[in-house]
């Protein structure tokens, strides 16, 4: 009877597991494209708001155009999160140290009817993740947790170090930073539990929730080697409980390979190859680099910009990843083998790239991109 029990429970976590990585799969293909899609708008807006009269009736439009393009680009990001490909700067982190420096947030988080109590050891091992997300993880959770209870009530955050228990299938053996967040609220019944994490799924009202908090919360540990699990019954309150892999003491964070620097520095205007299979981000993207004092070159496809690099003289080369036939990694791959020094930025919403997609360790301009962004990518590489 256990062995039949064990069978239905492996069973259940496979076909959720499925079901999650399907809704991944989907939502970061959407939020590629929309990621495209914003590239167009911001930067159109940008080169406008530049190039346009100084009439206050027409630049508060623009920014209000501008400033529900970035809100566009915030949801992006939660849904790249979901689908663990958001782009984490990931650092050695010490748990205990992170949550006390936020601990004046958290409190005026919460309001007055809140009380939060924390227990956290001295010392934790160290945890390999992004800090910045690490802490927008936490403060979700509880700011979840306050709303559970509109009346009020206590909140605990504790820490501990653990082994990876049998009865947590998803995570690998070995050591573990748990840090778990527990409110006094009514819980969750099991059909809500079970969407919880579910995109867009919220139990909030109207205009008060994206549904995207815990999908963000479950695509950072899952993407840093653990994984989210949530407990709660009916009259009980809900734990939401982060587990990240202790970090091992040998590893260090990657960071992108360092070109060769130019001898006489970056000059003020440069022959730049742009490549992107979009014709609305290949057009924005031309628009800032001459906007910025650059002769840009334009290609849709690898082949046509390989063409270009044997025609033309060309100082630097951005180019998307996600184009079809040729990658932007087997690009550069191919541009390397003829031209080693060819200083060559990779601009993707993308964290990771497919294992034999060609060249992962280029500098990264993630999508979408402001112009300033894009002037600062090409000052730290062509310097």
């Amino acid at each position: 009877m256990e062995t039949q029990r064990a069978l239905e429970q492996a069973r259940e976590e496979l076909f959720q597991s499925q079901k999650m990585e399907a809704i991944g799969q989907l939502t970061g293909g959407i939020a590629h494209d929309f990621n495209n899609l914003l590239m167009a708008v911001i930067g159109s807006l940008e080169i406008l708001k530049k190039r346009m009269p100084q009439d206050l009736s027409l630049t508060s439009l623009v920014d209000n155009a501008m400033q529900g393009a970035q809100r566009g680009a915030a949801l992006t990001q939660r849904m790249l999160a979901f689908s663990r490909r958001q782009e984490l700067h990931v650092e050695p982190i010490d748990v205990s140290g992170l949550v006390r420096g936020m601990m004046d947030m958290l409190s005026r988080s919460l309001g007055p009817l809140t009380v939060i109590d924390t227990f956290f050891p001295v010392r934790l091992p160290t945890i390999l993740t992004d800090p910045n997300q690490l802490e927008m993880a936490i403060l979700n959770l509880v700011v979840n947790a306050r709303d559970a209870m509109p009346s009020g009530g206590r909140i605990v955050l504790r820490a501990s170090e653990e082994p990876a228990p049998p009865s947590k299938s998803r995570l690998s053996p070995g050591r573990y930073v748990r840090i778990a967040v527990t409110d006094e609220g009514e819980g969750m019944d099991a059909k809500t539990l079970e969407q919880a994490v579910t995109p867009f799924f919220t139990t909030k009202g109207v205009g008060k929730g994206t549904g995207l908090g815990l999908s963000m919360v479950q695509g950072l540990t899952s993407q840093s080697g653990g994984h989210l699990f949530l407990k709660s019954k009916p009259g009980e309150g809900t734990t939401a409980e982060l587990w990240f892999p202790v970090a091992v003491a040998e590893r260090t964070t990657e960071t992108a390979a360092e070109l060769p620097q130019r001898e006489q520095g970056a000059r003020d205007s440069l022959r730049i190859l742009a490549v992107d299979d979009d014709g609305l981000v290949l057009m924005n993207t031309t628009l800032m680099l001459e906007d910025l004092g650059h002769t840009v070159f334009e290609a849709t496809a690898g082949s046509e910009a390989l063409d270009i690099l044997h025609r033309q003289p060309v100082d630097l080369v951005i180019c998307d990843h996600a184009m079809p036939r040729m990658t932007g990694a087997q690009l550069a791959q191919a541009i390397r083998n003829e031209w080693p020094e060819m200083p060559i930025i990779l601009a993707t919403g993308y964290a990771e790239l497919p294992e034999g997609a060609g060249m992962i360790n280029l500098p990264r301009l993630g999508k979408p991109f402001s112009q300033a962004q894009l002037a600062d990518a090409i000052n730290r590489i062509a310097s």
